[in-house]
């Protein structure tokens, strides 16, 4: 009695889709027998048992505890079926949820690929890594010849990937894992100690890894830092990209640490020349120059010196012309190349002033009058000579340079 007794507790009613320990007690050519410990016991079908792999075949004998899934309940006198091969999967489902959940990192190989990303096994299961969830250093077969653009990821096979699973959808049979956020946990790792290490004014090696409208992006090796469009360089820059590449190897020196928020600044031109420091030697006031107007204000334009592009001088609304003027606009315009005065050099206030009207008027001619001269114009150079020659007496110039014949000359000899 107490046998019985002992056997009617332990049964307990089974549900579909539950999964439930057994003891394997018959093998034949039709499939297994299970003892799932109900009031009858289950059947696994061969075309089940054989979907499992070799290996787990041949590990299952009778007496062996399997779990089994439950297909068939066995309700209204019908018989108990079960499936191994199900059980695996809900057991890799479940395996796949605790992965989840716990942020554990797991090590599997890729067994196939398509033009989306790669495929790995997790125990039965087929996971997806997207191409996009894949390390950065990545890249697809090269190969643009061949018209099979689903093996663009033939290279990964076979090679083993540090995973995490990101994704678990059984009711959808989605198993989504990443390469970029099993890296991240080892990478957050390195950027903390990186960050730690680093200090202004040390100067680094790095790769540019991305260029956009304000600067660009340094990997220094476990962090990315920084270059602002202004710290590319001395020269001004229209777009970061006309100054470095996606890919470049650059020398950079850290101007701030941001520790809290994990940020690093960056500059190229602090490692360069500052072209500033030494303008006193290469400029001197009344020097012409040569310079391309690049933007205007409400009060001057600015303008690049010509083979000296990190210079920008201003040239201020009131040497712009005698005539007042109401906006530079109505005079100058970006892109024009004018001949122009050095009219101030500020080297410790970074200023360098310039003046248009002074150039055209020509003062201050004897310091430069020959690179002044307006040489388009026909008879500018006789005029020049002459106004010469009443200044310094028909005895103080060469006989070449006498002002020419005409109403009022004196007769030629």
């Amino acid at each position: 009695m107490a046998a019985l007794l002992d056997q009617q507790l332990s049964c307990r009613p089974l549900r579909s889709r539950q999964v439930v320990p057994g003891v394997v007690v018959d093998i034949s050519q039709g499939g297994l027998v299970i003892d799932v410990g109900a009031k009858c016991e289950g059947f696994v079908p061969r075309d089940d048992f054989e979907r499992l792999a070799p290996e787990e075949r041949e590990a299952i004998a009778v007496g062996s505890e399997v779990l089994a899934y439950v297909v068939q309940p066995g309700e209204a006198g019908e018989d108990v079926i079960l499936s191994l091969s199900r059980a695996q999967a809900a057991r890799d489902w479940a395996t796949a949820r605790r992965i989840l959940d716990s942020g554990d990192t797991v090590e599997e190989a890729v067994v196939d690929c398509n033009k989306g990303g790669v495929i790995v096994r997790l125990g039965t299961l087929r996971g997806f890594v997207p191409a996009s969830q894949l390390a950065g250093s990545r890249s697809p077969r090269d190969d643009s010849s061949s018209p099979d653009s689903n093996r663009r990821w033939e290279a990964l096979v076979g090679e083993r990937l540090q995973l995490k699973v990101i994704e678990v959808d059984r009711e959808r049979n989605r198993l989504i894992l990443s390469e970029r956020a099993a890296a991240g946990g080892a990478q957050q790792q390195e950027r903390e100690q990186l960050l730690a290490k680093l200090a202004e004014g040390d100067v680094l090696k790095g790769q540019v890894t991305s260029v956009v409208d304000f600067g660009a992006f340094v990997d220094l090796g476990g962090i990315d830092g920084l270059v602002h469009v202004s710290e590319l360089s001395w020269h001004r820059v229209a777009h970061p990209k006309d100054v470095v590449q996606v890919g470049d190897t650059v020398d950079v020196s850290v101007l701030r640490v941001d520790k809290e928020r994990e940020r690093v600044a960056l500059s190229i031109r602090q490692l360069e020349p500052d072209p500033w420091e030494t303008i006193g030697e290469r400029y001197e006031e009344g020097q012409l120059l040569e310079g391309i107007v690049t933007r205007l204000t409400d009060w001057g334009a600015f303008a690049r010196l010509v083979n000296d592009e990190a210079i920008e001088g201003l040239i201020h609304i009131s040497e712009l012309d005698d005539v007042q003027v109401v906006h530079p606009r109505e005079i100058v315009r970006p892109g024009q190349r004018l001949t122009l005065r050095v009219v101030d050099v500020d080297p410790e206030r970074r200023r360098l002033g310039l003046s248009l009207k002074q150039a055209v008027q020509g003062e201050l001619l004897d310091a430069d009058w020959e690179p002044s001269l307006p040489k388009e114009e026909p008879g500018a150079e006789s005029q020049i000579s002459a106004a010469l020659a009443e200044a310094l007496g028909d005895e103080g110039l060469p006989q070449s340079e006498a002002a020419p014949e005409g109403p009022e000359s004196p007769p030629s000899t």
